[in-house]
């Protein structure tokens, strides 16, 4: 697969498995293939089931963010989107140091797969 480079003037967290890159949500693809592997984190708001996992969740972003304020990701797009109704695009990010975002929240069990 040939990747996209994306370039974003602004990036936020919008949860552990979703990114805002100039006003278009991303999902995370964790290294991942699409619909066939990934990374999930919990689900904040009314979509979680329960306290826990709003607690979970709002864990999860925060890491998020931490490693979006570090700088220097590589955002890849491979031009699949999700089967959501957003329809968002799926996305690997890497850091500085290469590693890929999603499974480095994976491995530090913010997410699973």
């Amino acid at each position: 697969m040939i990747a996209t480079l994306l370039m974003c003037a602004s990036l936020t967290a919008v949860d552990g498995d979703t990114v805002k890159c100039d006003g278009q949500n991303l999902r995370l693809m964790g290294g991942g293939v699409p619909f066939v592997s990934g990374i999930d984190t919990p689900e904040i708001g009314s979509h979680a089931k329960c306290m826990k996992e709003r607690k979970m969740a709002l864990l999860a972003k925060g890491r998020l963010k931490e490693i979006l304020a570090e700088g220097g990701l590589t955002i890849e797009f491979y031009g699949v989107k999700d089967k959501t109704l957003s329809h968002r695009p799926l996305v690997n990010i890497y850091d500085r140091n290469g590693e890929e975002v999603g499974q480095k929240l994976l491995k530090e069990g913010f997410a699973r797969v």
